[in-house]
């Protein structure tokens, strides 16, 4: 098959490229760099060396045999560029990863605000908009990376659905009631999340009037670095963020033990999360880009995430392992201090995941990474400075 990702320099994208490349699937990736540009700007890297592009496919090509194409591109403001691109190369399949997907980094200042909306809103525009242009509504399937966070973090009676809750609308007299199954109502957390909550919509409007078939993966928080591909040279090696805007909470506990930094958890510690590792990740993208939508068929909803925890019971695990101690920090983000989570996941196990889950031999791996690379780190990155609101005005 041919598949186009979108973003594929990332965190999620290069795994991926590879993975399906290994798979047989012909890749081409677009990227644009913006995330080594905020390496620059943040004056921060990733944990593990991270080579350039042109580098690593070229190894990967020793190696597997497999050839990925890649074209410099940002989707978000060269659409002539896109449209063309589309339209020469007909993918059967477009993963789009090309999106700002930090919530700190989306709530550093109103700059960051609004690059975040002007980058991911007009990237799924114009992706949404060039495939009707281009006449691949049939031909081609696009596979969006969305967020749990689009539900929000509220604690619910409910278990959480894919995508779409059951409601009856009843009339303002009360005499007269209407069932039926809507997107299930966002809450948006950050700058960040209230973006993929535009992106259901734009999902939405393009399925219903154009035909085209989407599917929308709503993915928890990634732990874990490594695939089997990325494994195979370490010019291949993935990223490993750890600094406050980039780092995903498990990773950034086991580089803080590997430095010997306390294990930092913001408020309580009480915020359940859902999470997968990203070996489940790439395998989610395939098994979605193998079972498109139906011609007809409305928006396919995953929710991408193999299990929950909560943080401070986290940040124990990893205390009992490292004997690191736990510190408890204010809260940067405006959200519940405690929270309980319940998250559907039937239907990407109905296409075949097996999923991983958390154990003592991934977390030793990671550690491993975490120690050979702990050089690297600067400690002064460590801890999020980016906050949800300004702090209050001191009294004169």
């Amino acid at each position: 098959m041919r598949i186009v990702i979108l973003g594929g320099d990332g965190f999620c994208g290069w795994p991926t490229s590879l993975y399906l490349s290994h798979r047989g699937h012909e890749v081409h990736i677009l990227d644009n760099f913006i995330r080594r540009q905020q390496d620059r700007e943040l004056g921060v890297e990733s944990l593990t060396p991270i080579r350039p592009l042109e580098e690593r496919l070229q190894v990967w090509q020793t190696l597997s045999g497999q050839r990925i194409g890649f074209t410099v591109m940002d989707i978000a403001k060269e659409y002539e560029r896109l449209l063309d691109f589309l339209g020469r190369w007909r993918p059967q399949a477009v993963v789009h990863f090309a999106e700002q997907r930090s919530a700190p980094y989306s709530m550093k200042s109103s700059w960051h605000k609004r690059f975040t909306v002007d980058n991911n809103l007009n990237a799924t525009h114009n992706v949404l908009c060039a495939l009707v242009e281009c006449g691949l509504e049939e031909h081609c399937h696009l596979v969006h990376l969305g967020t749990m966070g689009v539900y929000g973090y509220k604690t619910s009676r409910f278990q959480l659905p894919e995508g779409y809750q059951k409601v009856k609308l009843v009339s303002p007299d009360c005499e007269e009631s209407e069932e039926m199954e809507i997107l299930y109502p966002a809450d948006p957390g950050s700058i960040y999340h209230l973006t993929k909550t535009q992106d259901q919509l734009f999902f939405y409007y393009y399925n219903k009037n154009d035909g085209l078939r989407i599917t929308d993966l709503h993915q928890g928080v990634v732990w874990g670095t490594e695939t089997a591909e990325t494994q195979l040279d370490e010019r291949l090696i993935n990223r490993f963020d750890y600094d406050g805007d980039f780092g995903t909470v498990l990773n950034r506990f086991l580089m803080q033990a590997a430095v010997g930094h306390p294990l930092t958890v913001h408020g309580t510690g009480g915020q359940t999360r859902a999470f997968i590792h990203i070996r489940d990740t790439v395998r989610c993208i395939e098994l979605a880009v193998d079972h498109p939508p139906a011609p007809g068929e409305r928006v396919r909803v995953f929710n991408q995430t193999t299990e929950t925890h909560r943080v401070r019971d986290l940040a124990q695990l990893i205390h009992t392992l490292t004997d690191i101690p736990v510190e408890f920090v204010d809260n940067p983000r405006n959200e519940q201090a405690e929270n309980e989570l319940r998250v559907a996941n039937q239907g990407l196990r109905n296409l075949g995941l097996e999923p991983i889950t958390l154990s003592a031999g991934l977390l030793e791996e990671i550690r491993g990474i975490a120690r050979k690379y702990r050089g690297r780190c600067d400690p002064t990155k460590i801890l999020c400075r980016s906050r949800w609101r300004r702090p209050p005005e001191p009294d004169a």
